[in-house]
């Protein structure tokens, strides 16, 4: 790869240094979004451009969010921003002229957590779509899937030999995905190892919850591996079992990991098909970078081939994944994050994407949703002691499991990434894993070379109030995913209950934690949800689900406001660039970034406020090239 650079802090300032440069901006202004009028283009070389964007409303989201009429692009840059007759002196006898006729145009979308090479294989296997099932209907539809897999093998399952339940059982597993666990109808209904063991195959059965922390497996399942009533829980996960101590079939976290070693892994030529499908998806939704939350080898490979074949048409950023094993390790934690960087960070002063991995992903729990339970709280979940006819909801004995690091472990790998010049984006969803992580990044901040670290905390779905000002305070970004802080299944009847009155009034703390001078950056967390930006960006304002969702979901979710419509936009681009250290290239439209931007087909501005989730993207431009367009779109 491109990268030979060592990892230290002083490489990394040279390697901003440098971009800056190739931008003809000085280093002290490198994160510094500066107005971009046509006075200022006034007094610059007309060469020629080669677009012209005008007669449209460019939103710029620079540090005064101003409007203008017209764009010019060269070289993959901005060289104009301003009025339509500040425009002409641009214009060339090659000049492509957009007339945007009052459209909006404004940076592209910069999704600062996702995981799209999942997102793009999920199309291998088995999906249920994230639809609300009743349990036949769940039953039904693995069913269907089990019947078409049959035929397509002439009839036959596979026949068992002497290989083994490794060998044979590992290529004969039925994988389902995207099955949002918490939405199952009627609410609460259990699904255990009985409910797929009614489906008519002698395959072991693995369902993948769509918030990725959970397995249903079958009897079949277990068996294949090797759970039964005497294995022990895994440091970071559970094997959840019923009153008599019997595995039921649910997996949670690190449990996974027994069911998931075993099946067949994607070859490297599905995961390239994979990696380009998810760019297709990216350019529909109009995001040109984003950040891949948790990255492995198999993810690295997979890019850097579509890398290599020029099919990379988004800016890719990548965070290694640090194991929960080498928690017991920091330096190795750390080494292992560098070993990822040095094989296939690149630097490049380009136009076009290239692949930066300068972050590291870090799980302290897992998800505060029932069933599963597993993220770490400050004070218990509520449970029920009352009876059916009356409930009674009262704090339980249960804080959700330790955070999969201990407190020391985390401050000293945070405080070595940043040594390294890695950054750190930290899964905390409850608010215990939350308050810990805020710990870790005061002794950050305290610790030499601390202070030019950019920590982030992604998902934070409940925070202490006491905790609100520690972003602020510590300059901790907060990556949300807007389109949660809704009423939905799993916010009603997998939270409501069991976080109790006061907790569940706070829950999704979008615009708390603006309130209190947070920078709040959004990620979608793809495929957790189906990628749907603008439906994300939509309920970020209004805190609603959709009408279709019908009557239990309408309304707010909780007391608290949405956020300004500029705040959701500055979200999903220049605070979203801060994070990936990028604010100096892109996440605006001014003179001397990169041309990443997106036409859309009505504005963002002015449309009532359920619409937003109706926009859609007529174009998607990244470093001036063309790689998305509507049909509806000249």
């Amino acid at each position: 790869m491109k990268d030979k650079n060592s990892l230290t802090q002083h490489s990394l300032l040279s390697a901003v240094a440098a971009m800056a440069l190739a931008c003809a901006l000085p280093l002290a202004q490198a994160g510094t979004p500066r107005s971009a009028d046509a006075g200022e283009a006034a007094g610059k070389s007309k060469a020629e451009a080669e677009t012209i964007y005008r007669n449209g409303y460019v939103y710029t989201v620079d540090a005064q969010d101003n409007v203008h009429q017209a764009l010019a692009v060269r070289d993959g840059r901005i060289v104009y921003v301003g009025d339509n007759a500040g425009a002409v002196a641009f214009k060339g006898k090659q000049t492509r002229i957009v007339d945007l006729q009052g459209r909006m145009l404004m940076p592209g979308l910069i999704d600062a957590h996702m995981h799209p090479l999942s997102g793009g294989k999920r199309l291998l296997h088995c999906n249920l779509n994230y639809e609300a099932l009743t349990v036949p209907q769940f039953q039904a539809r693995i069913q269907a899937c089990a019947d078409k897999d049959r035929a397509a093998k002439g009839g036959k399952e596979g026949k068992e030999g002497k290989e083994g339940k490794e060998g044979k059982e590992g290529k004969k597993w039925l994988q389902v995905v995207n099955w949002f666990q918490q939405s199952m109808l009627p609410a609460g209904v259990e699904t255990t190892r009985a409910t797929l063991d009614a489906i008519r195959t002698e395959r072991p059965i693995a369902v993948r919850s769509s918030f990725g922390h959970s397995y249903l497996v079958n009897t079949r399942g277990l068996q294949a591996a090797g759970i039964v009533r005497a294995t022990p829980d895994p440091a970071a996960g559970k094997i959840v079992r019923d009153a008599a101590g019997e595995p039921t079939g649910l997996l949670e976290d690190a449990a996974m990991e027994m069911v998931s070693k075993l099946l067949p892994k994607t070859t490297p030529a599905e995961n390239v098909t994979a990696a380009s499908f998810a760019m297709e998806a990216l350019g529909r939704q109009g995001v040109t970078s984003f950040l891949d939350a948790s990255s492995d080898e198999e993810i690295f490979t997979a890019f850097a081939a579509i890398e290599r074949q020029g099919k990379l048409s988004a800016r890719a950023h990548f965070a290694a994944e640090v194991a929960t094993e080498d928690g017991a390790d920091p330096s190795r934690a750390v080494a292992s994050v560098l070993k990822m960087a040095r094989r296939y960070h690149q630097e490049s002063g380009s136009a076009a994407p290239s692949m930066r991995v300068r972050h590291a992903k870090i799980y302290m729990d897992g998800v505060i949703a029932a069933p599963a339970f597993t993220g770490t709280m400050v004070a218990p979940y509520f449970v029920d002691r009352g009876t059916p006819q009356h409930p009674h909801w009262v704090p339980g004995d249960s804080k959700g499991p330790p955070t999969y690091f201990k407190p020391d472990a985390l401050k000293a790998i945070l405080i070595g990434l940043a040594k390294a010049g890695i950054d750190a984006h930290v899964h905390a969803d409850g608010d215990g894993a939350v308050r810990e992580t805020l710990d870790a990044v005061a002794a950050l901040r305290a610790a030499p070379g601390g202070k030019d670290a950019r920590p982030a905390l992604a998902h934070a779905e409940i925070v202490d109030p006491a905790d609100f000002g520690r972003f602020a305070a510590l300059d901790a970004s907060a990556v949300l995913s807007f389109q949660w802080g809704k009423p939905a299944p799993d916010t009603v009847a997998g939270l409501k209950d069991y976080l109790g009155p006061q907790r569940y009034a706070i829950l999704e703390p979008q615009s708390l934690l603006l309130d209190a001078g947070a920078r709040v950056v959004f990620g979608s967390d793809w495929p957790v949800d189906a990628l749907d930006q603008w439906f994300a960006l939509k309920v970020g304002v209004t805190r609603t689900n959709a009408p279709s969702a019908g009557p239990a979901f309408a309304g707010k979710l909780g007391p608290a406001p949405g956020m300004p419509r500029a705040a959701v936009l500055r979200a999903v681009t220049m605070n979203a660039a801060y994070t990936l250290r990028q604010e100096g290239q892109v996440g605006s439209l001014e003179v001397g970034k990169l041309a990443d931007m997106i036409v859309l087909d009505r504005n963002f501005f002015q449309i009532p406020d359920e619409e937003i989730a109706d926009i859609k993207v007529l174009q998607t431009v990244v470093g001036g090239k063309l790689v998305y367009q509507s049909p509806a779109f000249p």
